[in-house]
């Protein structure tokens, strides 16, 4: 869209610096930190550069003050680290009072979300833990409560703080790409970050459309909104694209055999139905979900501007989602739910074009719904199918990483969701958003 040439043209409702949004980069935090202690992204690169780091522990000395940082982009991942060595009970006393800013914080909360998932997923679902050791729990609790986020593995680490640019000075392209700090799953793992990253850049366009929608609706400006919903509607469309590409980087029986577990929370999961106690934090089980799409402040943010209305049972699971959010990001979403009504203009306009405008995001936010759920069917549906019938084989193995595939998510998302009832719900309440002629 090209930038208006009339200088008088009013503020934006919602200025996105003020809800932690980029103009580039949307809900990703911009060019993360890839190391405690460095100046900028590409003083970590170059540091980083040809040095194999094979410890997650030297990823986190900087929290207490000691030694220098160290990226850790290359360690080996936190699943590698046995319980029978005695990481992380031997640990130094972790110390959060050195970090300092926002992408400081992110880092560390990062690092110890997948270190956390390492040591309670490592030895599969039969394995698990009861405890998180004092050493890793108080520093993820402090880290976890400076952020607004809960202490376990989300969207916001996963996805949102996890990347990197290969070339500093390069395009955010898949090939010039990479992950901050990995678990097992290899290229699969890789792909499977890196293209959900793609998706929520996709969406940045429709991200910057929410806000000039708004302000055409608070002027009754029909030009300006038209434009907006068009912008919106391409930006969907082009996430939808974006997914396409899970099929060219991420192996289904990797991502479900070896990969989905360690995305797995210990709320409405049968293989950690008590939840884990954070020793030092509280003497009771917490329970926290794991990391799920529906922490992806994106869509929420779309369903709220078009008036998307969820079932009951659908909505609850949502609106919990967005305490996985970073806090910023879900008062930009409760910030569009409080403002006027986009949905009601078109109505009462009466204009065809709007309307067609505004029924082109929301079919394209049904499609985008629809390929989500094509997606599923393949990289869990149909493998957990698999994983059965070799469970039921002379072949199974012990543990993740040996091939044995986990069992008590097979009809749940990560998030503890029952998937697919959830995912063809908003689905089917998105189509009934369109608006009729």
């Amino acid at each position: 869209m090209e930038a208006s040439d009339d200088p008088e043209e009013p503020p934006l409702p919602l200025p996105l610096t003020r809800f932690q949004i980029s103009e580039e980069f949307g809900f990703l935090l911009p060019d993360p930190l890839v190391g405690l202690g460095c100046a900028s992204p590409s003083a970590c690169h170059r540091r980083q550069t040809g040095k194999q780091r094979d410890r997650a522990a030297s990823a986190l000395r900087p929290l207490d003050g000691h030694g220098p940082g160290a990226a850790p982009a290359d360690h080996q991942p936190p699943a590698a680290l046995p319980r029978s060595a005695g990481f992380p009970w031997q640990m130094p006393q972790l110390s959060t009072q050195h970090l300092r800013g926002r992408e400081e914080l992110h880092l560390a909360h990062l690092v110890l979300s997948f270190i956390t998932m390492g040591y309670v997923w490592q030895e599969g679902e039969e394995g698990t833990v009861q405890v998180l050791p004092r050493n890793l729990a108080v520093p993820f609790w402090e880290v976890s409560q400076a952020l607004g986020l809960p202490p376990i593995l989300s969207h916001a680490d996963f996805v949102l703080a996890n990347w990197r640019r290969k070339d500093p000075n390069g395009p955010l392209e898949i090939e010039n790409l990479d992950t901050i700090i990995t678990l097992p799953g290899g290229e699969s793992l890789w792909g499977f970050i890196l293209v959900t990253l793609l998706v929520e850049k996709a969406a940045v366009p429709g991200i910057k459309a929410i806000t000039q929608a708004l302000g055409a609706v608070v002027q009754g400006d029909e030009e300006t909104l038209h434009r907006a919903l068009q912008e919106l509607a391409g930006a969907i469309e082009a996430m939808s694209k974006a997914l396409r590409r899970m099929h060219d980087y991420v192996d289904p029986e990797v991502f479900y055999s070896v990969i989905r577990i360690f995305l797995s929370g210990w709320k409405d999961n049968p293989a950690m139905a008590h939840g884990l106690i954070y020793e030092g934090v509280s003497p009771e089980p917490m329970a926290f979900s794991g990391g799920s799409a529906a922490q992806s402040t994106v869509l929420h943010a779309f369903d709220e501007l078009l008036g998307i209305c969820h079932r009951e049972d659908s909505a609850a699971f949502l609106r919990r989602m967005r305490e996985y959010m970073p806090p910023a990001h879900r008062a930009f979403v409760e910030q569009i739910q409080g403002s006027v009504s986009l949905r009601q203009l078109v109505l009462s306009s009466g204009d065809a074009r709007l309307r067609a405008a505004f029924n082109r995001c929301v079919l394209a936010l049904v499609d985008f719904r629809s390929y989500h759920i094509t997606i599923v069917t393949k990289y869990i549906s149909a493998a957990a199918a698999r994983a059965k019938a070799r469970r039921a084989g002379p072949s199974a193995g012990a543990g993740p990483s040996a091939g044995k595939p986990p069992s008590a998510l097979e009809t749940k998302g990560t998030g503890g969701s029952h998937i697919f009832s959830f995912l063809k719900s908003i689905r089917d309440t998105t189509r009934e958003g369109v608006i009729s002629a």
